[in-house]
Formats: C-alpha cells, structure tokens, sequence
C-alpha cells in the first residue's frame, strides 16, 4: 500500500522539490545568500511536505487497502472506504458498474436457461415422430411415404425452430433488411405446408394485393409467418374450416393478418403466449406445443421493428397481425 501511495504521488514530490530549489536559486541570485535561512527553508518544506504526505496516506489508507486486497465475490467492490470527494465518486462508479455486471449476468443466465429447456423439450418431443418412423418401417405391409413425409416435414420445423431460437443471440448479424412482396411470400409459406392443410382438411384464402412491398428480413420474417399460419391450423380441430391471409395499407402503415377459425385463446392466456415456453390452456390439448412459436415470432417483430398483435375469442378463432411502419404499396 505504502508502494502504492508513493508511486501516486511520486510526481507530486518532485514537483515540490523543483519548486524549492527554484525559489531557493532565485533568492540566492537576488543576493540573499544566508546558507542557515536556506537549510531552515529547505528542511521546513521537507517537514510539511511529509506531514502533508502523511496524513494524505493515513486518511486514504482503508482506500489502498481495499484496492490491494484479492476480492473473494464481486460483492467487495460495493465496501464504501472512500473518504476524498475523488473516492467516494470512485465508490458510485463501482457501485453503477456492478448493477451493469448484475444485468448482464442476469440476461446472460436467462437465455442459457431458455436455451437448455427449449433443448430438453425439443429433444423429448422428437422421439415421437422417430418412434412413428420407426413403427411404419416395421410395419410388414407396404410402407405408407405419405406418413413418413408428414413425419419428417414435423421433424424439420421442428429444426427450423431450434436453429432460429440459437440466431436469435446473434440477431443483428443475422439481419437483412430488403422489399419483400407480402402476396409470392404469403403463396410460398402456403405451399411449402400444403400436406398440413390437407391432412387438417383447411383451407387457405389469401387476400394480399400483389403490389404490397414491405421492408423486412426475408428469411426472418418467412419463418414467422410459417409459425402463424401452422399453430392458425394446428389449432383448428373442425373439417372445412379456413385460414385467412389478409393485408391492408393505411397512411404508409401496412397491416398483414392471420385468422383462424380455431378453438380461439381463453382471455385468461391471451396476456402471456408470447412469453417463452407457455403453452397454456390450448398447449395441453397437442402433445407438439413448445411454447415457443408464438414467443421467437414476438422477439423477431420487436427487433425488425414490426409490432405484433394479438385478438382472439374462445370458440370463434383467432387473428395475429404484424404492423409494418412506414411502408410503400408498390414494388
């Protein structure tokens, strides 16, 4: 500590020194000669310099320290030794810099912990369309393809929406904004799932003018339309029901729509299914639920700018609509 103290002040003592010997050469050229006044001079200034020094170390002291010590948790640098206005400054600034360190602790450990239930979840619900694999590969009669399609379409969302949760850490990197024609990707979303809505027996109806345009990533917003529009049909449990793909421009702000003629979400629910991993009162009825569609399509509209909506009622369906801010009607 005392090293400490010296190297600090190291400047201010020489500063002092220079200061002495130039009074004391510019007295001595004014004539002033008097050796015992100079050594009386130069002795006094050694004495209240070091009293100076002194009691400087002495009210620093709890200060060094601290500072010297090897800390044992991050909670030490919240001890309050300093004294001097240069201190107890030095004392806030730690104290807002671990509430920062605690903040980002705190996010770091969320998204590990999301990231280690959404695989464990993941990982038992892809036994169920392995073990319907493996059952009809057993199965002595003629192989059903179409079964095995369906199977490996669910295994392959299933992937989608894993390697989406892992991009959403690396978001901005990830991004691409460019003009997206709402109508060819509402069309292409429709034909990658059409097996979906045919073994569901729903049908479609896209209502999007072909000039809407909307600024967005692509890919990014690919995935959470595909999110929509299968929990829209998961989630209708009734033949020859429809789901609606609608769009509408109003003062530069462009709104797209999915409704559903679904079960609908309790009001009890509505408040929390984009929150991560909550499946609700409609998740328990389908062994497929994650909780997490509706939750990566919240985050992914809140970093690209979109708002996210959400209305439903119990028994008369459902509709998520994505504002878009801003936007031109022709490409």
């Amino acid at each position: 500590m005392l090293r400490l103290f010296l190297k600090e002040h190291a400047a201010f003592m020489v500063f002092q020194a220079v200061l002495v010997a130039f009074i004391t050469i510019l007295y001595w050229l004014d004539g002033f000669r008097n050796m015992d006044t100079a050594i009386y001079s130069f002795v006094i200034s050694i004495l209240l310099t070091s009293a100076f020094l002194g009691a400087r170390y002495i009210k620093r002291y709890r200060y060094y320290r601290k500072i010297s010590e090897t800390p044992v948790s991050m909670e030490h640098m919240l001890q309050k030794e300093g004294r001097s206005p240069e201190q107890i400054q030095n004392d806030l600034y730690l104290h807002k810099l671990y509430k920062v360190y605690q903040n980002e602790a705190q996010a770091l450990y969320a998204a590990q912990s999301r990231h280690l239930q959404f695989m464990n979840q993941w990982v038992h619900q892809m036994k169920t369309p392995i073990s319907v694999i493996q059952l009809l590969l057993q199965n002595p009669d003629e192989l059903d393809k179409n079964s095995v399609s369906e199977e490996i379409e669910r295994l392959k969302a299933s992937l989608d929406t894993v390697l989406m949760n892992a991009r959403l850490d690396t978001f901005e990197q990830d991004m691409q904004i460019e003009k997206v024609n709402l109508h060819s990707l509402a069309r292409e979303i429709i034909t990658e799932n059409k097996r979906l809505f045919i073994s569901k027996q729903v049908y479609p109806v896209i209502e999007v003018d072909e000039n809407f345009v909307a600024a967005t990533d692509r890919k990014w917003m690919k995935f959470v339309l595909g999110q929509l529009i299968t929990n829209a049909v998961k989630y209708t449990f009734e033949k020859d029901k429809k789901v609606y793909i609608t769009a509408s421009c109003h003062n530069s702000h462009m709104n797209l729509s999915i409704s559903d003629e679904g079960i609908g979400i309790p009001s009890t629910d509505l408040a929390r299914v984009t929150k991560a991993f909550f499946t609700g009162e409609n998740g328990r009825k389908t062994a497929e639920s994650t909780g997490m569609g509706l939750y990566i399509a919240k985050e992914v509209c809140e970093r690209l700018g979109h708002e996210l909506t959400i209305e439903s009622a119990v028994g008369q369906g459902t509709t998520i609509s994505i504002l878009f801010s801003n936007q031109d009607t022709v490409s």
